[in-house]
This record gives C-alpha cells, structure tokens and sequence, in this order.
C-alpha cells in the first residue's frame, strides 16, 4: 500500500521522489545537512523545515503561495504559454520529452507558478520558480510569466514579489532563454517608472542566469537560511582566480555579510516580515 497519499499532496509527492530521491513508498527522508532521517509527515507538517537542523527543504510552489497569502486565499494567475521546443533541440534527449517528464513530475506547466491576492491586507502579485521543474531553468515561458505577472502587479497597484530557485538560463532554448534576462530586466524598469516595490526573496539555489539578471535587482533582497546565491559554481571560481574561497562563500549568511541581500529569514517569520515591509511600503 501506498502509504505517503494518506499524508501529502500529489505535488509534494512529486517533491519528495524528485528532491530527496525517495520513493513514495517510503515515510522518511534524508536531511542533506545534519543527515539525519525526517518522517515525512513530521516535514510537510513543519512547511518542509528539517525539525532537527531547521535545514529548509525545496517547498512546492503551490505550497509557498498557500502559506503566504492571508488565509491561504490566492487567485491563480496560468503562466504564459508558448511553443515547446522551440528551436528543435535535441541532447541525449528529446527537449519535448524533457518536457513532459518534468510536468508529469511535477504537476506544473513549466518553472514558475503565479499568485495574486493580499499579505497582511496588502494587495500582492507573488512569482515563485520551481526548481524541481528542470532545474528551474529560466526559458521563454518563464521569462514572459515574470514580465506577465509585473503587468498585473502595475494594473492592480499590487506590490510585486519573486521567489527564486534555478540553475540559471533553460539551455535547451538557446539564445531565446537568454533573451529573457534583458526582457525581465526591461519589465522591472516599467515596474519602477510606477513606483511599485519589488521584493526578491532567495531560495535555495540561485545561480546563474536569473541570478545575472533579475534575482538581484530587487529594492529589498531577502533570502532563506543557507541558500546557495551565486553565479557559477566555486570549483570554476577557484580556478579561474587560483585562489581558495572561503567555506560558506556563495551561501547567503556570507552575502549578507558583505552587503549583497539586504537580510536573512527563516521561512516561519518570511510572510511576517512581508507583511511588515509591505504596510510601510505600499497603500492598501
């Protein structure tokens, strides 16, 4: 008997077998920090937070919305949908194929949800990648549902909020995915000509080309505890400097340290914390 559909949503289901690499026959997970062994039912409970080492876990993109909304109540806003494969790649396999594992893994069109409605009665269009969904790699549909989600934020005078998650631009799309670090670039200056705030909150990891783009725009950066925030990986730095980085560089305590986000905040207090900065923010 499946036991695991007694106790979580399909799409932490699909968490737990694509992130924790166990099946959904299983009860437990490992924690990747203090490698300790996590009743599963314990974790989805604590909103995907190790109870052992407070080690945030990926969160389901449906679940983020949910815990941050007032009363759980949000307007799901589709994602803009374009062409698959639109330039007819092709790796070891089929980008088509890519496409349709992830989406059956995940229950989600591509990686990234939108949500519309209040924090703390403040009206808000939050944007949230998904890294379980291809890496959250940053393609066409991504970077034309953050440009659609700041055009509701300005029709609605909503405050505008992204959560990141990625591995940087979808390669499988070429130069059309890194079109769209200019593109949402260009979309957040029209967000500033109206004065609306934008808030970005780092999960764990953001690398790459949303990193390079987006990700540290934000007129308040926050991330999660130990999130992994850098643009190529640290063996390559090393390397390419010949010098030997620090332990916890690229994690988001060193950032914060050296002036790069703005604060540090555990995922009980985040929609607290929003809620605070975007009553001094924004008229309700």
């Amino acid at each position: 008997m499946n036991w695991i559909s007694e106790f979580v949503t399909p799409k932490v289901k699909a968490f737990i077998e694509g992130v924790t690499n166990q099946t959904s026959d299983t009860l437990w997970a490992k924690c990747k920090e203090c490698e300790k062994m996590v009743y599963l039912t314990d974790l989805v409970e604590n909103d995907m937070i190790c109870p052992n080492c407070d080690n945030h876990f990926e969160l389901p993109s449906d679940k983020r919305l949910h815990i941050l909304f007032d009363d759980g109540e949000f307007q799901n806003i589709p994602i803009s949908s374009i062409k698959d494969d639109p330039i007819k790649f092709r790796d070891s396999k089929k980008y088509t194929d890519r496409l349709k594992d992830a989406r059956k893994k995940t229950g989600n069109q591509d990686a990234c949800s939108i949500g519309y409605g209040k924090i703390g009665g403040t009206k808000a269009v939050v944007f949230v990648m998904n890294f379980s969904f291809m890496g959250g790699s940053m393609g066409l549909s991504v970077g034309k549902s953050f440009n659609k989600a700041i055009d509701i934020a300005i029709k609605k005078n909503a405050a505008f909020i992204a959560f990141t998650a990625s591995g940087g631009a979808r390669m499988q799309e070429g130069m059309l995915s890194l079109m769209q670090m200019a593109g949402t670039i260009a979309g957040l200056c029209l967000l500033k000509e109206k004065k609306i705030p934008f808030i970005n909150i780092f999960t764990n990891p953001t690398t790459g080309g949303v990193l390079a783009s987006f990700a540290m725009l934000g007129d308040i950066n926050i991330s999660e505890p130990n999130a992994l925030i850098g643009f190529a990986g640290a063996r390559v730095i090393e390397k390419t400097i010949k010098q030997k980085l620090p332990d916890n560089f690229q994690k988001a305590e060193f950032l914060k340290d050296h002036g790069m986000i703005d604060m540090i905040c555990h995922r009980r207090d985040l929609r607290t914390t929003i809620s605070t900065i975007l009553s001094n923010l924004m008229k309700k």
